[in-house]
């Protein structure tokens, strides 16, 4: 007999892998006349992903392309960890064992078409795709057509802010590594499908390292007092997309996710 998290796991793998079609679709299909890029190439025309990173004339690595998660975080944040070592306080473990259970499925903000926040969203199936400019970077998801900038001008974020689903990004280069401080959440997110809490004390700090050309290692450190006694962190793998762009993404237009799911829809 299916469960329920299986379910909707089982959604997930099928929404992801219609997703993947559509990736896999040349981008001619939507587009003439397309310039040839800059994708380093073997003598067969497929692209080398191994090849190195490519730098901009600054010197900087240059993240820049669409890139997707390798797998697994948006399901579990903590998949290469014991369950031991995440430093839950004893309200934030009680809640997510509960929601663990399957029963409040339908209170995940992403299965009500609600942001899936920051850094829930770097481990979503849809790809997303780095704009890098040397005072910002912008990163724009295909999930439910988000976006966030990544100021690198030496910004803070004040003390009147406007709690948001995705917080604020400032950001800074610690040699080849840009380094992204992103505070300011509502507390509303759960950092994972299996229910991980955040509260509105959340920080994440998310190291990206573009290794090759085609792999990223994205290094996030979870620091949220309300609900963990100390930071943890954890490594996700990113792979970059080529010869393919971003597709709309509506998630309120066709959500059949709600009915499939026990527990309070959110309000």
């Amino acid at each position: 007999m299916t469960t329920l998290p299986s379910l909707k796991n089982f959604l997930w793998v099928a929404s992801s892998i219609a997703l993947w079609v559509l990736m896999c679709t040349p981008v001619h299909a939507q587009w003439k006349k397309i310039p040839s890029s800059a994708i380093p190439r073997g003598a067969d025309g497929k692209p080398n992903l191994a090849a190195p990173a490519p730098r901009l004339d600054d010197g900087r690595p240059d993240l820049s392309g669409i890139w997707a998660s390798s797998g697994g975080y948006n399901q579990n944040l903590a998949k290469d960890l014991k369950p031991a070592d995440i430093p839950y306080q004893p309200w934030a473990k009680s809640l997510a064992d509960e929601r663990a259970t399957g029963l409040h499925e339908r209170e995940d903000p992403d299965a009500n078409c609600l942001p899936q926040g920051v850094p829930r969203i770097d481990g979503v199936p849809p790809p997303w795709k780095i704009v890098q400019t040397p005072g910002f970077v912008l990163i724009v998801y295909e999930a439910f057509n988000l976006w966030r900038q990544i100021f690198l001008d030496g910004r803070e974020l004040g003390e009147d802010f406007t709690p948001s689903w995705m917080g604020y990004s400032t950001g800074k280069w610690e040699g080849d590594t840009l380094v992204v401080d992103t505070k300011g959440f509502n507390g509303k997110t759960w950092l994972d499908q299996a229910g991980k809490p955040a509260t509105d004390a959340l920080h994440v700090i998310e190291r990206f390292r573009r290794k090759d050309f085609g792999h990223m290692d994205i290094q996030i450190t979870i620091d949220d007092p309300k609900a963990y006694t100390k930071p943890w962190t954890i490594t996700e793998q990113a792979h970059f997309l080529p010869d393919t762009e971003l597709m709309e993404f509506i998630c309120n237009e066709n959500n059949v996710d709600l009915e499939h799911l026990k527990g309070t829809p959110v309000k």
